[in-house]
């Protein structure tokens, strides 16, 4: 089997990481990392000892594949550039700044016949993957993200950044068309949304609340997911995940503790575990999700099956995230904020707006005047 030639374009923190894992890949041959900065691509020289270039379209007709982990605002031009050229792409989340670009990437690798994979690394996640079949018919579903200030992908909000990790693994989960989604959002250091938090409403029923934050004092990555038959607890920087099943008493209904007598509700609560729930721990492998990642993209090009998380679920999942910005778009703050509500921000509100505004105030004081 030979090795596929192999580029990756951006020589930041994530794109060194690519490069360090293809590097020791029998899977791959890294021809070349590309990065316009030549700060970057010293790193790469003295950390990895790879061949560098300033601009990506030098390795054109070179490689077979490319991993695209550039800022987000070029996901576009460049995926769709290689792709154009024959080359097989995994692009790094979120696939494009928008659904129409998301959506042409798509149609592009189609046509060209080529593999878009989208770097939705969390579903290589050994504990999602070790929770997964245990989750049937998701009912409701809660997750919390949250970190310190990176310095990273400044050039999108925390929604792009963030939520849309959990907006894609929601997606695989429910399978079901979103319905309504209500969602709010403050910046605090930029231009674009820090902390954010959505609603998702589902046409199957299912509802999944989401929490961003990248201003945070420490990390968290959970997800709580209640499912037909079973609750899971899962922290995506933990080893392993809690499943909570019920029993076919309680699936049944043949128990009903708000009927029992206060004697019978005491006794009842020592043998709610073990009794009418059961609490499984799960050991997760000790697997590299990125290096997980890279594998299932070469399986992809040499098989012809699609990968596991396709260009269309990055569409999806950028879709998504979309929404959630328009719903944050729609929240009115005070009565007069909105896209969003940002610290220190209303100075900044058109003067036309607190001035109508104002006549409004007038008028109202004028009239309980005269009344």
């Amino acid at each position: 089997m030979s090795a596929l030639r192999l580029a990756v374009i951006g020589a930041g923190h994530l794109g060194r990481i690519h490069a360090k894992l293809a590097k020791s890949s029998e899977q791959y041959e890294v021809v070349g990392v590309a990065d316009p900065s030549p700060a970057a691509l010293q790193l790469v020289t003295d950390q990895l000892g790879l061949p560098t270039f300033t601009e990506y379209t030098q390795l054109l007709g070179k490689v077979d594949a490319a991993i695209v982990a550039a800022p987000t605002m070029l996901h576009y031009e460049v995926a769709s550039t290689l792709l154009r050229s024959g080359i097989h792409v995994l692009v790094e989340k979120p696939l494009a700044t928008n659904p129409e670009q998301a959506g042409r990437l798509v149609q592009i690798a189609r046509h060209h016949n080529r593999v878009l994979q989208t770097g939705h690394v969390e579903r290589f996640n050994p504990v999602w993957t070790a929770a997964i079949p245990h989750l049937r018919q998701p009912k409701y579903i809660e997750g919390m993200r949250a970190g310190p200030y990176s310095g990273r992908s400044t050039d999108i909000g925390v929604v792009m950044d963030l939520m849309i990790h959990d907006l894609d693994l929601v997606l695989s989960l429910v399978r079901s068309e979103i319905t309504h989604i209500s969602a709010s959002g403050i910046a605090v250091v930029g231009h674009h949304e820090d902390l954010a938090e959505a609603r998702l409403e589902f046409a199957n029923g299912c509802i999944a609340s989401l929490r961003v934050s990248r201003l945070a004092t420490q990390a968290t990555r959970k997800m709580q997911v209640f499912a037909a038959e079973t609750y899971a607890n899962i922290d995506f920087s933990a080893s392993e995940v809690q499943i909570v099943k019920v029993s076919e008493q309680v699936l049944n209904r043949d128990i009903s503790l708000d009927k029992l007598n206060a004697a019978e509700r005491m006794a009842a609560k020592d043998s709610i575990y073990g009794g009418m729930l059961s609490m499984q721990t799960i050991s997760a492998p000790s697997r590299n999700a990125i290096l997980d990642e890279q594998n299932d993209f070469a399986l992809s090009i040499r098989s012809g099956v699609s990968p596991a998380v396709s260009g269309e679920d990055g569409f999806q999942a950028v879709d998504a995230a979309a929404r959630v910005l328009e719903a944050i778009a729609d929240h009115r703050w005070d009565g007069i904020h909105s896209k969003p509500w940002r610290i220190g921000a209303l100075a900044e509100v058109e003067p036309q707006i607190l001035s109508i505004k104002a006549a409004q105030q007038a008028a109202a004081k004028n009239k309980r005047l005269a009344g």
